[in-house]
Parts: C-alpha cells; structure tokens; sequence
C-alpha cells in the first residue's frame, strides 16, 4: 500500500533544474487531415505545476486525454520518467486525470469513492480507510464525511472528494480537465488557492488545462499557451503577461492595449492609425512591423505631454468597478484604450472629459502578428 503523499517541497527556482518527468516529441494527434495536435514538443519538470491554456479548439483537451492514455497519438512520442508510454493503456499507468464532471460513483459514499482505487489494487479495507481518513483530513473535510453520500455534498466537497480519490491512487502525475469551471465564483478562488496549496504540500506533479487567464496566472508554475494545436508560448505566469511573444498571446492572456505599428527608427515607431510616432524602449531584431502592446496598468491620467513619453489625446468614455481596482475606457478617435487604476488612486475625471493619457517607453512591447 502506498504511504501517502511525498511531502517534499519543491522550490519553484530549482523547476528548471530538475529532471524531466514527462517528455512530449513531435507528439501529434490527427483527424483525417486536421491535426488537432500538431508537433509539440515540450519538458514537464517532475514536481511542477504545468496549466495548458488556449481558446475551444486549440487542441489542449486533446493533448491532456492523449497525455493519460485516453487518446492514442497519430506520430510523436509521450516519454514519462524515461520510458515511452505511447502505447500503455490508461489503466497501466501511474496517472491520474480530474475530469470536470468529477465521474464520482453516485451511489457510493465519500469514503468508498476515494477508496476505490486502492479496492482495484487489492488493499486490505483497514488499510484503505485509514488512507481515506488521512487523505478527507488533508483535504479539509471532516472524518464524518467518510460514510456520507457523495449526493449530500457540495459541488466544493465533491472537488476535494475527486481530488482525493485521485490522490489515493498515489499517481505520478494528476492531470485535471477544467475541474473548476462549472463551479460559482467564490468558491472557484478559493479552491484555486487550496489547489496551489495541496501541490505544494504533496510535491506532485500536476498538468492542467483550462480556459481561465485567472486560474493559470493564480496556480502555474509555467503556462503553455495553445492555439491551433500548437504551443506558440510556455513561460512563466510573469513570462507570458509581461513578455508576450505575438498579439494572440498578448491579447489571449487578459485585458490590453494594441496599437498596429511599424518600423521608423532607431527607437521610434509609426502608428498610423494615429498619426503618430511613439518611442520603445527595445526593437526585436528584424522588426519592421506588428503591434505596439500596452497593458492598462500601465498607461496613467496625465496633465501634459511632458510628463510621460507617449501621449496620446481622447475622451474619457465609460469606467468600470473592478472590486480593488477601476477600469476607465478612454475613446481616442475610433479606438478605445483602456486605463487601470488602484481603487485608492481612483481618478475624478468626468465621463466625455478631454483626457492626456500616456505611458513610458520601457512599459511597452512590440510584437509580431
């Protein structure tokens, strides 16, 4: 019988440094001539925290369903711990997937659903339950839930249930299919912080693919952004926020201003939608045209133009309540900018008041596409 979680701790600064868990090569899942899945390679270090993100159809539900054994690959190999597992059935290997509609056993209690993996392996019942005990006391859920109907939980309990028959199986890697996306607001935040927090305490590796900016920024080691069966950027939630490699990525990971652009000199670029010229603070090499990137913390309320490197003339349109934070929407001609404050810096400006709005050099990025 396994004896519960490793408890090692691994620090996010030592990721980089540790062996490769699981390999993907040239990994490609085809449907007659569209491929779903299309060459990925990539290195998932052993005890890391991987979220998959990309818009329906880029192919991550794919990728997670051939990475547990649910989806044979068309070509490419799946490598785990050193040992090509293409053709291993999902029964035989040491993995785990979280599905979003968590395919608890109804008619079973809390108790025997996390049990169950360990009944399939032939685990003395005493056994099994004091793992059932010890896996409902680290997923925070009272001993007496252990005989109680999994129909009398909440959809928060019947998470942490899932969770833990998952854990019970002691895996290599759990791999979760948007597990939290049919569940209400509130609770989705605080279960995205436990989730963090259970990662951190069993030192396991887990793989995990949604649609929500929030939830991979908030949980990730690392992010790989999706689309069109292709990871076009994996990073760090600070990487792809900060450094986005094209404007899909940029606009795809949360709210930004993008102004097409082209090359003018040495530190200044054209916008002519504007009329304008604007200074960067770094030009891509071979750049001659693609996207000027702002993102709305960054641009600020200004008096005048000297007070900031590029300015920019509009009128204030509409403002947004963001709990913390306000969100203004500034018009400048057809475009719309949009400004983000702290809610204590909060601005007084008018709605239809003529705005300077501007930003620095160094807060802006040029990208391609």
């Amino acid at each position: 019988m396994p004896e519960g979680p490793n408890l090692l701790k691994v620090p996010k600064d030592c990721m980089s440094k540790r062996p490769p868990i699981l390999q993907l090569k040239s990994l490609t899942k085809s449907f007659g001539t569209f491929n779903a899945v299309d060459g990925i390679d990539l290195d998932i270090a052993e005890g890391e925290f991987f979220t998959i993100v990309g818009p329906s159809g880029s192919g991550k539900t794919t990728l997670i369903r051939m990475l547990a054994g649910m989806e044979q690959a068309s070509s490419g190999d799946i490598i785990l711990s050193g040992t090509r597992i293409n053709d291993l059935p999902a029964n035989k290997r040491p993995t785990c997937m979280v599905f979003q509609s968590l395919a608890l056993f109804p008619h079973r209690t809390v108790g025997e659903n996390i049990e169950f993996p360990l009944k399939i392996k032939g685990i003395d019942p005493a056994q099994r339950k004091v793992r059932a005990l010890a896996l409902l006391d680290q997923l925070r859920l009272p001993p007496n839930y252990y005989g109680k109907s999994v129909l009398r939980c909440s959809g928060g309990e019947r998470q942490r249930v899932a969770l833990a028959r998952a854990l019970a199986f002691d895996p290599k890697i759990l791999f979760f299919d948007e597990p939290l996306s049919a569940i209400d607001y509130k609770l989705r935040k605080t279960l995205e912080k436990e989730l963090k927090d259970i990662h951190r305490e069993t030192g396991k590796t887990f793989v995990y693919i949604t649609h929500s900016l929030e939830e991979a920024m908030v949980m990730s080691d690392r992010i790989g952004v999706m689309r069109a069966g292709n990871l076009v950027q994996v990073g760090t939630p600070n990487e792809i926020y900060s450094s986005p490699k094209d404007k899909f990525v940029s606009e795809f990971m949360g709210d930004v201003n993008v102004i097409p652009v082209s090359m003018n000199g040495s530190r200044t670029i054209t916008a002519d939608t504007f009329d304008k010229t604007f200074t960067v603070a770094t030009i891509p090499q071979a750049f001659s045209k693609g996207h000027l990137v702002i993102r709305p913390e960054f641009v600020r309320f200004v008096t005048e133009a000297k007070e900031a490197e590029n300015v920019l003339e509009g009128k204030l349109y509409n403002e947004y309540a963001l709990g913390s934070r306000i969100q203004y929407q500034v018009r400048v001609g057809e475009n719309v900018f949009i400004v983000e404050k702290l809610r204590q810096h909060s601005s007084t400006l008018r709605r239809d008041q003529t705005v300077l709005i501007g930003w620095d050099a160094k807060d802006s990025i040029l990208v391609t596409g």
